[in-house]
C-alpha cells in the first residue's frame, strides 16, 4: 500500500477511535466531518453530529430501543438496515459497523435463525460495539477486527452486506467490491448508504467541500460508483440519492446484485 494510503488509513482509525473513546465515556456524540484545526491539541478529535449524519437519520422507535450508546457511536448518511430489507434467517454484514447500532438492527430483522456480523479496525470501537450487543442482549451477533479491503470471512458467507457512509473512506474502494462480491452467497445483494458525488465535480472539488476523514473528499462520483460495482461482477446497480450533504454531494442508497451463477 502506498504511503498515503496508509497514512489517511491511519488517520481515518486514529479519528474513529476518538469517537468510540468519546461516546464511552458518555461525552455524547460525534460524526463525519472536518477534523478541527488547534495547535493545542495533538489528537484527533471528533466532531459534533449534524442534520445529515449520524442517529436523527433513524426512526425514533429504533432509536429508542437499542442502547444509548450505540445510537451516539452512530456515524452514518443513511439507514441502511431498511433499504436491504433484510429477511427472516439471512446472514448480513456490515462493513465498518462502528458502534454496532445497524448490527444490533440487522439481528433483530433476521432473527435467531439468521446472523449479523460487524467489521471493524478499531479497537475502541469494537469494544463499544461488543459492550452494546451485551447490554442489548443480542444473541445472534459477531464481530471482527480487519479492513473492509480484506474482509476475514470465507467466499459465499453471507446473503447480504450493508455499510453505512464507510466505503467513501476505503483508500482502495476496488478492492472493496471485490471483497464484498466475493463474500456473498450468488444471488446475495448490497444495500449500502454511501456519500456520493455529481459526475461534474472532479477530485480536487470534492476535497474543496470537506476533507478524507470527513466522508467528502474520499467520495466516488455516480459514474464510479457503478462502473466499479460493475467491474466486481454485480449486476442490478441502482444508485439513488436521499439528501445533500455538501454542493454536488449526497447521501444516496446503493442497492446491487451477485448474480447466481
Amino acid at each position: 500500500m502506498r504511503e498515503q494510503s496508509t497514512d489517511l488509513r491511519e488517520t481515518v482509525r486514529r479519528r474513529y477511535a476518538a469517537t468510540a473513546v468519546k461516546v464511552a465515556e458518555g461525552a455524547g456524540t460525534a460524526c463525519c466531518g472536518p477534523e478541527p484545526q488547534s495547535q493545542t491539541q495533538p489528537q484527533p478529535q471528533p466532531v459534533e453530529v449534524d442534520e445529515n449524519f449520524g442517529s436523527a437519520l433513524y426512526p425514533t422507535a429504533e432509536r429508542d430501543s437499542l442502547p444509548t450508546k450505540a445510537v451516539a457511536a452512530s456515524l452514518g448518511c443513511g439507514n441502511p438496515t431498511a433499504v436491504a430489507e433484510l429477511r427472516e434467517g439471512e446472514r448480513v454484514l456490515d462493513l465498518g459497523s462502528g458502534g454496532g447500532i445497524d448490527v444490533l438492527l440487522s439481528a433483530r430483522r433476521v432473527g435467531p435463525t439468521g446472523k449479523a456480523y460487524g467489521l471493524d479496525m478499531t479497537e475502541e470501537m469494537l469494544a463499544l460495539a461488543l459492550a452494546n450487543a451485551e447490554k442489548a442482549g443480542a444473541t445472534n451477533v459477531e464481530f471482527l477486527k480487519g479492513t473492509i479491503e480484506a474482509i476475514p470471512l470465507p467466499a459465499n458467507t453471507v446473503d447480504v452486506v450493508i455499510s453505512n457512509c464507510v466505503i467513501n473512506l476505503s483508500v482502495d474502494k476496488p478492492a472493496v467490491f471485490t471483497e464484498t462480491f466475493r463474500v456473498l452467497t450468488p444471488g446475495g445483494r448490497i444495500g449500502v448508504s454511501d456519500i456520493v458525488a455529481d459526475d461534474t465535480l472532479t477530485p480536487e472539488q470534492r476535497a474543496e467541500r470537506g476533507d478524507y476523514v470527513g466522508c467528502i473528499a474520499g467520495a466516488l462520483s455516480f459514474t464510479e460508483y457503478r462502473t466499479g460495482l460493475e467491474a466486481a461482477g454485480f449486476t442490478g446497480i441502482d444508485i439513488t440519492p436521499t439528501h445533500p450533504v455538501a454542493d454536488g454531494m449526497h447521501s444516496a442508497v446503493i442497492r446491487a446484485t451477485k448474480p447466481r451463477s
